[in-house]
Formats: C-alpha cells, structure tokens, sequence
C-alpha cells in the first residue's frame, strides 16, 4: 500500500521543520562568528528579558495554533491543489500570485503590528511579550503572546493565502520562505552575501532598530517591505558602523520633518 503525503499536510507543517532548521543554523553561527553579530554575544545574555526556555516553549505554542489553524483554512479552501491547471500554472502566474501574498501579508502585518504598539493596553499586556528581546535572536523571532501569534502570523498568512489564491502546493514554498524571512530578520547576524540583505531593504539591521528603546515607534513594516513605514512617516534608515570590541552596531539615522 503506497502512502502518499498531501499537499495540505506538506504546507502545514514544511513551514515548521524550516524554521528550527534555518534558525538551528544561525544559532550555530552566531556562536562562532562573533566579527558579524550586530550585538555582542554577552549583550544577548544580559540584555534580553526573558528566557531562552520561555522562548522555545512560547514559539511551539504559536506553531501549534498555526497548525491547526493551517488544516481548518485547507479544509474550507478544497482541493490538494492537484489539478492539471494548477500542476501546468505558468511561472509568471506562480510570481504574481507570490507579490500578492507578500504585499497582503504585509500590508495586514503593518497596520495590527503598528496599532499594538499604539494602544496602551494591546502593548503592555501582549506585545510587549515579543519586545522582551532587546537582542533578538534567530529562534526567537515568532516568540509571541499566543493572541499575538495569531492575529498577526496566522491570521495574516491565511489571509494572503486567500487572497493571493495560490494553491495548497505553492504555499508550501511561499510560507517557507516568508519563515525563512522572518526568521533572518531576528537572527542578528550581519553576513557577506545574505540575499535577503542584498534584495530586501527590510533585513535584520532594520528590524534590529525596531528592537531597540530609541526604535520603538519606527519600522513597524515586516516582513518584505518598507513600503508602508515610508508611506506614513515610521520609517527610520540606519548606518551599519564596525563595534571596537568587534561585529557591527545599527545606528539610526534621525530623518527632518522636511524630508
């Protein structure tokens, strides 16, 4: 008896297996590659107010409730995406369908991201959970409270998914890559070469400004663009300067009100 593994389950639980995987790699990484970290290794110790426990156990919660989340949005949308028409879906519907899922997915992340931070009650009692990490680290970056969790990262991916109307197969490799993004921005490390830093002005030194005190109400865009952040006036460049004590330190840039 053949078992065959359903595209469903495949996009439900990929986005998982990558994010310990891509995140494992960078945890690696930073241990031993202190000359590219964009905080010190000590800073990440000290700093950070939370536990690294906490964090894993926080991250598998939310990865639970996106997992059933997941196989209710599959079950109502329908089919294993096996049609001969989706099988044969030409590469520029494939793009198209991807930029619409990034725009959406970004679009909803801003506006909830932005308004958590804005209202005193949603920050102090559930976002201000993620901001525990002054040092953000690569594991650590779907740390979450659970509501958290689902409005912004569940929800928002079903959302896009929805909306961009990939099938269950295309979202096994969208939803990897949108983790992988994620994942890259809270990893800390500044490395030659990184494509996300080479194609994505929204990289880990952005995000990093964010995490700091004087950021706090800057760059609320994640996880592809700065679109929004430029539009309505959150957006915060930054110079990336070599630390004496080695790595490198994301310094804002204050913009006038002119500009």
């Amino acid at each position: 008896m053949e078992f065959e593994v359903s595209d469903q389950l495949l996009g439900t639980f990929v986005p998982i297996v990558v994010y310990w995987l891509y995140s494992g790699i960078y945890t690696v990484l930073g241990s031993s590659l202190e000359e590219y970290r964009l905080h010190s290794k000590k800073d990440e110790e000290e700093k950070n107010l939370v536990s690294k426990g906490t964090v894993v156990r926080g991250v598998i919660l939310q990865q639970i409730v996106q997992a059933v989340v997941a196989t209710i949005l599959f079950k109502v949308a329908g089919d294993d995406g096996e049609s001969a028409g989706e099988q044969k879906a030409s590469i520029a519907a494939l793009a198209l369908q991807f930029l619409t899922a990034m725009v959406v997915l970004d679009t909803w992340q801003y506006f909830m991201h932005r308004y958590m931070h804005q209202n005193k009650f949603l920050y102090r009692h559930i976002h201000s959970l993620h901001h525990l990490l002054i040092v953000p680290y690569a594991y650590g970056a779907l740390y979450n409270h659970p509501l958290e969790g689902l409005i912004l990262d569940t929800c928002g991916g079903a959302i896009s998914f929805l909306v961009s109307g990939m099938s269950p197969r295309a979202s096994i490799f969208f939803f990897s890559f949108a983790t992988m993004k994620t994942v890259d921005d809270h990893c800390g490390l500044w490395l030659p070469g990184n494509l996300f830093h080479v194609f994505f002005r929204n990289n880990t030194a952005y995000h990093d400004i964010h995490h700091q005190f004087h950021g706090s109400k800057y760059n609320f865009s994640q996880p592809f663009f700065v679109m929004w952040d430029r539009i309505l006036g959150t957006y915060m460049p930054y110079t990336l300067d070599k630390r004496p004590e080695g790595g490198f330190e994301a310094r804002p840039v204050q913009i006038s009100k002119d500009e």
